[in-house]
């Protein structure tokens, strides 16, 4: 299957994402290590020299980052700063009183998530990939790779913005309520029959026209988007692994605007310019904790079929990899398409996409390796189809918070 391509653009707007000193997220953000999206950068206290340690993420004053000027604040006019200028690896960071052209509090959000101190050669470090919570946040040599200076940022669930991004088509604070013209550009994946698709805004659109405008269609009702029409999904399956969730299937997306014949094209977290497919498009789930944000996530969708990979971990990217925008569905995310079939399973890993022993395939060159095989799964629980119900709902300070039930015990896999 061939799918809309947005390479050559792609390549033009890549040298500006790699080269960006602020994230494509506005406002007050959280800043996650790549090891894990449960815990966030944290504030001790709001006073000069208060240490900056990793907690685990509540969304409290103190772990909200604001990127402003080539600093990032805190508290309104605290600003993360190295201690005392120290550029011996290893130096703690704290916060400290804004002050004007202070080197020590100068700092580059880059292309592949990390936080560099300006012109320094350093990059702001989980000591030690350690996670418990206390432990002070360093200044290190920047690492190519080094998941310890991964830094994600984002927004708690309960705390959405109206707009995370400049430009944005449609909104991320999107309510508890449902509607077919709803424009909410924040998705859920949790399970077979509990999770967003993007898809168009307006009927007979091209996906490959839309991708930056793409919206939330969801089979659960309430919360805020619009729904997928009952029978539109022919086959859904859902697979857990220890490092992502994914789902793919087949169905009549023409349902939900996709134009008949259209063989479709690939929306990601990123998208040419850093700025994501579509643009503002947020991802959340319970699956690896309540509503943790989702920051690698790569989908694709035709008049058809569609797949979904949302990864956690030092590994989101490579699992999550999406520089294979023309290869669709099946080369990409191996995995059960059938029809008639609904289903909930776990599942080992499949190989990351585009690597074959030592070696790593680009897109366009010849020849074309074949998909890998898709990966084992098992413990699969079959359901007798996925039409739109309620999502359950408990009120929490104000704020919604989504409470799923669990998967009933485990069946064995079904013969093939």
């Amino acid at each position: 299957m061939h799918y809309t391509t947005r390479s050559a653009l792609g390549l033009a707007l890549l040298t500006t994402f790699v080269s960006a000193q602020t994230p494509p997220f506005i406002g007050a953000l959280l800043l996650e290590p790549g090891l894990s999206n449960a815990k966030c950068m944290t504030a001790a206290s709001n006073n000069d020299g208060a240490f900056v340690t990793i907690q685990g993420c509540t969304g409290a004053t103190s772990q909200k980052w604001t990127f402003s000027g080539g600093s990032v604040k805190v508290f309104g006019n605290k600003c993360l700063d190295v201690t005392d200028g120290i550029t011996t690896d290893g130096t703690k960071l704290q916060i400290w009183t804004c002050s004007a052209n202070n080197p020590n509090q100068n700092f580059s959000y880059t292309g592949d998530n990390r936080l560099a101190w300006t012109n320094k050669g350093k990059c702001v470090d989980l000591s030690g990939g350690r996670l418990d919570d206390g432990n002070r946040i360093q200044s290190w040599a920047c690492r190519d790779n080094n998941a310890n200076q991964v830094w994600n940022t984002g927004y708690n669930v309960n705390q959405l913005p109206q707009t995370s991004q400049n430009g944005q088509f449609g909104t991320n604070a999107c309510g508890t309520t449902s509607s077919q013209t709803a424009n909410c550009q924040t998705a859920w994946i949790n399970s077979a029959d509990d999770f967003c698709l993007w898809a168009p805004p307006n009927p007979n659109s091209a996906i490959g026209d839309i991708e930056r405008e793409a919206i939330a269609w969801c089979t659960k009702s309430g919360r805020g988007s619009r729904t997928i029409p009952d029978g539109t999904l022919k086959g859904v399956h859902f697979v857990k692994t220890q490092n992502y969730v994914q789902i793919t299937g087949v169905g009549d997306f023409t349902k939900v605007n996709v134009r008949a014949g259209d063989a479709g094209g690939e929306l990601d977290n990123r998208g040419a310019d850093g700025k994501g497919n579509p643009v503002g498009g947020l991802v959340y789930g319970n699956t690896f904790g309540a509503g943790q944000q989702y920051h690698e996530w790569t989908t694709f969708i035709s008049d058809s079929e569609f797949c979904i990979r949302a990864c956690i971990g030092p590994d989101a990217t490579k699992n999550c990899n999406h520089i294979y925008d023309v290869m669709g569905c099946y080369w990409n995310m191996p995995a059960n398409y059938d029809a008639g079939v609904f289903e909930n399973c776990d599942a080992d890993n499949d190989l990351p996409m585009g690597v074959y022993g030592t070696s790593t395939w680009h897109q366009g060159v010849s020849p074309t390796p074949p998909p890998h095989p898709a990966a084992s799964s098992s413990n699969c629980q079959a359901l007798p189809t996925v039409k739109v119900t309620p999502a359950q709902v408990k009120r929490n300070g104000g704020f919604e918070k989504v409470v799923l039930p669990r998967f009933p015990g485990a069946t064995p896999a079904p013969l093939a």
